[in-house]
């Protein structure tokens, strides 16, 4: 593999371009931001985490018949990965009212959803990722409604899958953010499944084991990423 300047630099990480044309290279860094970057530091081996756990989970799905960008791992912080022409759209899976469902609507933190909820945003940090229907999704040309459904279905089979997965380790999955690209003709899950992207609640106390511990001061950050991971991946 090769690499030389980023051909994208995101909050969390950077992607290169590799020796493949059918390949990227992706480096999980050490950032940690929160409220649309108003809030970041530098964790020593948060990226180390998040890559470790983004691959387990990835080759989970993959094992369980849900494709994804992902190829392999090449060193603890670099995946490779097919490249994807990303969606501007967040699909958030909601199993538990918290976060802003509780903020901006009349739920109590805590209530179980069933079924799930599904949110949809645009990813747009200076517009602050509002929420966007269906319709405004054709409307841009994001996706069509046919893709709107085939994306929805499979988030669904994923948080199944998650939820299945994260239960036997102790922990509730209360929410997660998917992100999707297209590669080719297909439309492929994409970016990254961590404690970045997931809320995650102890069974027992109920203590946050995912980002919400940085956004809110609620403790040590690298110990509960490490924790996550070890007891998702036995490593």
């Amino acid at each position: 593999m090769t690499e030389q300047e980023p051909i994208y630099r995101g909050k969390a990480k950077s992607v290169f371009r590799s020796d493949n044309p059918d390949e990227l290279i992706v480096k999980f860094r050490d950032d940690i931001t929160a409220f649309d970057g108003a809030k970041k530091d530098e964790l020593a081996e948060k990226g180390i985490y998040n890559a470790r756990v983004s691959a387990y989970l990835f080759e989970y799905l993959r094992a369980n018949g849900v494709p994804s960008h992902f190829v392999r791992m090449e060193d603890e912080r670099t995946m490779i990965v097919r490249p994807l022409k990303m969606i501007p759209v967040e699909v958030i899976v909601r199993n538990i009212a918290a976060g802003s469902l509780v903020r901006n609507y009349p739920f109590e933190e805590g209530a179980p959803l069933d079924p799930p909820v599904i949110v949809l945003d645009y990813k747009d940090d200076a517009r602050h990722d509002p929420m966007i229907n269906e319709e405004i999704i054709v409307a841009l040309g994001l996706m069509t409604a046919d893709e709107i459904a085939s994306v929805k279905k499979t988030a669904l089979r994923i948080n199944d899958l998650l939820r299945e997965r994260i239960d036997e380790i102790g922990l509730d999955l209360v929410d997660f953010k998917l992100e999707f690209g297209r590669h080719g003709d297909e439309i492929l899950l994409g970016d990254e499944i961590s404690m970045d992207s997931m809320r995650l609640w102890d069974k027992k106390t109920r203590t946050s084991m995912d980002k919400d511990v940085y956004r809110f001061d609620k403790g040590d950050v690298m110990a509960t990423y490490a924790a996550v991971a070890e007891r998702l991946t036995g490593a």
